[in-house]
This record gives C-alpha cells, sequence and structure tokens, in this order.
C-alpha cells in the first residue's frame, strides 16, 4: 500500500500560487492607483479553504494528524493500533458529516440562486469543492483506518513510517 499525496499537494501549491499572484496584484495596485480589488478577497477566502482541506486529506493519508504522543509513544503496539484506529475513525466521521452538511448547503444555495457579494457569482461555484474535498479526507482516514485494521499489533507502526513517499522520490527506510 503506497500513500501517494500527489494530487493534495498539486492542489495546495496551485492555490498559494494563485493566493500570491491575487495578493501581489492587489498590493501593487493598492500602491499604484490608491483602489482596491475587493473582488479578490472572496477568492482568496475560497483558495484558503481549498487549501487547508487539501492540506488536510494530505496530512489525514499520512496518519500525521495530531495526537497525543504521549499517550501513543508510551504505549504497546496494541494501544497504538487502537489509538489509529479510534484517530482514523473520529476523522472519517467528522468530515463525512463535514461533507453532508456541507451538501446540504450547496442544494440550498443552488435553489435560491444565491450570489456572492464581491463578483455577483453563484455562491455554490465557491462551496461545490468544500464536500469533495471532506470526502477526500474522510477517504484517506478511511484507508489509514484499514491498514491499521489489518496490520498485526506487532507491526503496527503508522502508514507515514512505513510506505508514505518522501518528496524526493525515494521511499521510508531506503
Amino acid at each position: 500500500m503506497k500513500t501517494s499525496v500527489r494530487i493534495e499537494e498539486a492542489l495546495g501549491v496551485g492555490c498559494m500560487a494563485v493566493l500570491v499572484v491575487i495578493t501581489l496584484g492587489n498590493v501593487v495596485t493598492r500602491y499604484l492607483t490608491d483602489e482596491s480589488f475587493a473582488w479578490t478577497e472572496e477568492i482568496s477566502v475560497f483558495l484558503l479553504v481549498v487549501m487547508t482541506l487539501a492540506g488536510a486529506a494530505s496530512i489525514a493519508a499520512r496518519d500525521g494528524h495530531i495526537r497525543l504522543e504521549f499517550f501513543y509513544d508510551a504505549g504497546s503496539a496494541r494501544r497504538r493500533r487502537a489509538l489509529r484506529l479510534l484517530a482514523a475513525g473520529s476523522t472519517a466521521t467528522l468530515f463525512a458529516v463535514l461533507a453532508l452538511l456541507f451538501g446540504v448547503a450547496l442544494v440550498d444555495e443552488i435553489q435560491w440562486a444565491e450570489t456572492s457579494m464581491g463578483l455577483g457569482v453563484p455562491r455554490w461555484w465557491y462551496t461545490a469543492a468544500i464536500p469533495l474535498l471532506c470526502l477526500a479526507i474522510a477517504a484517506r482516514a478511511c484507508r489509514v483506518g484499514w491498514h491499521a485494521w489489518r496490520t498485526p499489533h506487532a507491526e503496527a507502526a503508522p502508514v507515514s513510517e512505513v510506505e508514505a513517499e518522501i518528496p524526493d522520490g525515494r521511499e521510508a527506510g531506503a
């Protein structure tokens, strides 16, 4: 089982690059003309949300979410496995519920034809990606949980230590 997070990382990097260009353009425009591009604010907020969720999906795939390492490291392999299963299940449940709630919000925005304040475009254009990214995080957490479930107690190392890709293309432990 190889954990590839290239899609999430590319999405995060793309969002960051667009944010830099938008912010730089806004700063230069404000400096030269004393005017601001107010519409860039809603695009920047959308990009920040997408970048955050893409990063969360990447971390969920690597089993790297915040946990109390004191209890995790001090415990037996059996306890570490149980804690990994609990964390994966909690993460998957939370983001599945968020996907459902954002899906309901998306349907409401489409039904009521809400538009954004800055650009006047349909708000669902911004909301449509959020349930999908929440489902991606839930799926990544389920995969980590499945790996923990199938791994014997004695070998219960996190996915990030076993099979996650290292940025230069080598595998962990190579």
